[in-house]
């Protein structure tokens, strides 16, 4: 168990329910993020009793349209979820953000792109000529300069 089946955008992952046997228990609302390690380690799920509970992704079977869980003991509650948010970013919070290599400005960040492994592959990126994959490798990073568009 864990992880995703294929490659996949942050958008994509965030538009499959989340189920255990096959009932659906909660839609993920964003990704945990480290930036520094350059991976994705959960998600921020809206259970259906309106509680945000952290996901693990490796806890989870992501494939066939679904975020499928063996059980709901794999979500961490509220009190849980601080200790990642504490030491993570969210994928909400990071848009707007610009990515930058060797100091240039490439674009503002709209997404990112997962490998089956949970390492971001990708940053999706918005420039003047639309929108590209920036290939997350050594001294592409985010700045920490939102341009206000972050929500």
């Amino acid at each position: 168990m864990g992880g995703v089946a294929a490659q996949l955008s942050a958008e994509q992952l965030l538009r499959l329910p989340v189920r255990v046997a096959g009932m659906d228990i909660g839609r993920a609302v964003d990704l945990i993020l480290d930036p520094v390690q350059g991976r994705a380690l959960g998600l921020d799920v809206l259970c259906r009793d309106e509680v945000h509970r952290f996901l693990p992704l490796a806890a989870a079977d992501v494939r066939d349209g679904v975020i499928e869980l063996s059980s709901a003991f794999a979500l961490v509650d509220d009190s849980g979820f601080e200790f990642y948010r504490g030491r993570t970013s969210s994928l909400r919070m990071l848009k707007g953000t610009h990515v930058a290599q060797a100091g240039d400005n490439r674009g503002v960040l709209r997404d990112v792109v997962l490998s089956a492994a949970g390492d971001l592959e990708a940053f999706v990126v918005e420039t003047e000529d639309g929108v590209q994959r920036v290939p997350v490798e050594p001294g592409v990073k985010l700045d920490g300069n939102a341009n206000g568009n972050g929500r």
